[in-house]
């Protein structure tokens, strides 16, 4: 029998399907794929129905305003059963193949780069390093076992892009991945953890039954996969849109502070011709990109507007991978594009053939049967709960006879998957606006960074950095490189990690003073450690990110508690952030060589501030509040109000201590000494300013292979002193 008869039992059962419930024709490859529900007979459907009851043309034209909206049956989604057969149906593997392959190359580049493979050395073989664990059990291993670690994540990603051993490839894949990423939250971005779902979502899928080594040694194995396969990733995906745009609805995003000056790159030059830059920032940069982030997840799942969108998707990820520096993620995304455009895809290229190597022999000899059948498994037009065996009793229509994920299967098995799905479909949703548990994680932003889409919502600017260590013993102060320890700065504004530091450089004090208590500058390991930063979010005033009086060694901090040693951001004076953008466009058209800081501080808190001799014309200007100030050089203090100015010595320390109840904020302007005395003509700087190419795909290119030997390296290094204790050569960090 061909695939395109119908045996009597199934043409006599599709008699009895509603109307609007009948079955397209099979060749329709994309009606087929929306076509997703089993077909029952609806309450109501009886013409003895009582006259209150709701009219059916009403219940049909609902039918059909949610199929044209989301593409999907209504009855799909009225009960658990057909939810569940939905999910199982089976469906052609190839395109979750080729995503396969594109994503486990993706993994293949991004462990050299993100995953720090190609800085192994620094970031693992200095035993006093700090990491930043999520949890604080976690621990880095030595360098030779971190490089063996890094092996077996490398060899898992080509494992998953080979497809070969697919399961343990994943395995071998996501497990070093995630303790990777577990243990140094400075390293996430907001889609490493994108990167591990993933994978993890691929481990328990059929994504190795399409162009895979796996295939190519066992042909028998199936060429379809249960539609779950991909209704579990192309649904991570839509979140990761969705909640994008989610956070970008905000007046913070909206009024268009985030992404000041974006405009200015090369990509938003057609944009530019129509628009002047600050619009071009405001109604590109952030207006469109907030609609764009939203609603884009709905339009390609909407089948008509799906092709409509794809330019759309395609430029926005193009133009991320030239605008910021963000590894894979683009290509990850644009990976993931084609999943929305069917299932067997794939199979009509007219390359499918030269790809025999990889996949079955048995693919282009089947290439009529599929294309007529598009796999298309009929509607289930009779199905039903076997309560004696827990069968679901289905009637399935399939071209591939040696499919193994038949609806037919254990109920209780079947539901519980589907169970599974929605639950972790629920745990995505809920998780990204969870800052109400986490609260030890919400300081200036709220929830964990890198999860809750902050990445590119907040930018900040930092101008100090203090690390104050006091030797109780006989009081003396000393202070530290903040980056002695650490090659990050992300623990400068969140608490947690703050408190992690702290702990980490008492750690390798106390370690230094016992190996040679004579080199050590302290008197004893009895210290307290004091944290003394001043950040800017979004153009906001520079602000302290946490309290300087408190002892970090001696501060609690729980995930489940608010922070009181993290000062909160000074939102009561952003009816003033119209007024410091003009202020900074004035001073900065006084000379290429003039600029501006503008500060807020706390009730009762001190600055002392040190004017460098780099530094001429510098002047205090009173914002709002009342200060006191005080200069080294003098006796006498001076009490200043809004709208006072003070002219300040260049090579002086200064005091400002905020007074009353309410914060203060005032600004300095300055000229740059040192720039003027450096400065060469205009005439002459103009045939000497270097031109940066618009695309160094080449450069981008050489810095990758380089990234790659050193990863490469740094494994064979390590493997080699685990087997013959060869010496590892190591690139020591500068430090101050």
């Amino acid at each position: 029998m061909t695939a395109t008869k119908r045996s009597p039992k199934t043409k006599s059962a599709s008699k009895v399907l509603p109307k609007d419930q009948a079955s397209n024709k099979a060749g329709n490859e994309q009606e087929i794929e929306n076509n997703e529900t089993i077909s029952y007979k609806q309450d109501g459907d009886d013409e003895t129905k009582p006259r209150d009851t709701p009219n059916p043309e009403g219940k049909c034209k609902l039918h059909d305003i949610f199929h044209s909206c989301t593409g999907y049956k209504l009855d799909t989604f009225t009960s658990h059963t057909s939810f569940t057969s939905w999910l199982h149906r089976p469906v052609d593997a190839s395109a979750l193949g080729v995503f396969r392959m594109l994503y486990g190359l993706a993994m293949c580049i991004d462990i050299a780069e993100e995953r720090g493979g190609s800085q192994m050395d620094t970031r693992f073989g200095e035993p006093q390093h700090c990491h930043f664990p999520l949890f604080d059990g976690i621990k880095a291993f030595p360098l030779p076992v971190m490089g063996c670690i890094y092996l077996l994540m490398w060899l898992g990603a080509l494992g998953i892009m080979l497809g070969y051993r697919y399961r343990l490839s994943c395995l071998a894949y996501i497990v070093p991945y995630w303790y990777i990423f577990l243990l140094d939250k400075p390293a996430w971005n907001n889609h490493s953890y994108l990167f591990g779902l993933v994978g993890t979502i691929l481990l328990f899928t059929g994504a190795n039954r399409y162009c895979s080594l796996d295939k190519y040694l066992q042909p028998n194995m199936p060429d379809t996969v249960p539609y779950w396969n991909y209704f579990l990733i192309k649904f991570q995906f839509f979140v990761l849109y969705m909640y994008a745009g989610l956070k970008k609805l905000t007046a913070e995003w909206l009024s268009g502070y985030a992404m000041s000056s974006l405009s200015e790159h090369w990509v938003f030059t057609p944009f530019r011709s129509l628009l002047s830059s600050d619009l071009t920032d405001l109604l590109i940069v952030h207006w469109f990109t907030a609609i764009f982030d939203f609603s884009i997840a709905f339009f390609m799942t909407w089948e008509a507007t799906r092709l409509l969108a794809t330019p759309f998707m395609l430029s926005f990820h193009l133009m991320n991978s030239r605008l910021f520096v963000i590894g894979m993620f683009p290509w990850v995304c644009l990976a993931e594009v084609p999943l929305f455009f069917g299932f067997s895809w794939p199979r009509k290229l007219s390359l499918r053939c030269l790809l025999q190597f990889i996949s079955s022999s048995t693919i282009c000899k089947a290439k009529s049967k599929q294309q007529e059948s598009q796999n298309f498994v009929e509607p289930k037009e009779a199905t039903e709960l076997n309560a004696a065996s827990g069968v679901v009793a289905a009637s399935t229509q399939s071209t591939n006879s040696n499919s193994t994920d038949q609806i037919g299967e254990n109920c209780f098995a079947a539901k519980l998957r589907a169970g599974l799905v929605l639950f972790y479909c629920a745990l995505q949703l809920f998780l990204p606006y969870s800052h109400f548990i986490t609260k030890g994680y919400n300081n200036w932003t709220e929830g964990l960074y890198g999860y809750s889409w902050n990445m590119m919502v907040h930018t900040y600017d930092t101008v100090l950095t203090s690390v104050k260590l006091v030797d109780n013993s006989n009081g003396e102060v000393h202070y530290l490189d903040p980056y002695a320890f650490t090659e990050y700065d992300r623990w400068t504004k969140h608490a947690d990690m703050a408190y992690q530091y702290a702990k980490c450089i008492e750690a390798n004090i106390r370690d230094d003073y016992a190996r040679n208590p004579q080199a050590s500058p302290l008197s004893s390991t009895n210290i307290s450690i004091y944290f003394d930063i001043w950040c800017s979010m979004n153009g906001r005033f520079q602000q302290r990110v946490y309290d300087p009086r408190v002892d970090l060694l001696k501060a609690e901090w729980s995930p489940f508690k608010h922070t009181s040693w993290s000062l909160p951001l000074l939102n009561e004076l952003n009816y003033m952030r119209p007024k410091l953008k003009t202020m900074t466009d004035e001073v900065m058209a006084w000379s290429n060589y003039s600029d501006v800081i503008f500060v807020a501080d706390f009730p009762g808190l001190t600055l002392d501030n040190y004017i460098s001799t780099d530094l001429t014309n510098v002047t205090l200007t009173i914002l709002a509040g009342n200060v006191r100030y005080k200069s080294d050089d003098e006796d006498e203090s001076y009490f200043l109000t809004a709208g006072k100015s003070f002219g300040l010595q260049s090579g002086e320390t200064h005091h400002i201590t905020t007074i009353g109840l309410k914060p203060s904020s005032y600004l300095y302007t300055f000229m740059n000494k040192t720039m003027i005395d450096s400065a060469t003509p205009v005439t002459e700087n103009i045939n000497q300013k270097p031109k940066k190419p618009l695309l160094p795909l080449w450069d981008e290119f050489r810095n990758r292979i380089k990234n790659y030997k050193e990863f490469l390296k740094h494994m064979a290094n390590c493997v080699l002193y685990l087997l013959y204790d060869v010496p590892i050569p190591m690139e020591v960090r500068e430090r101050n």
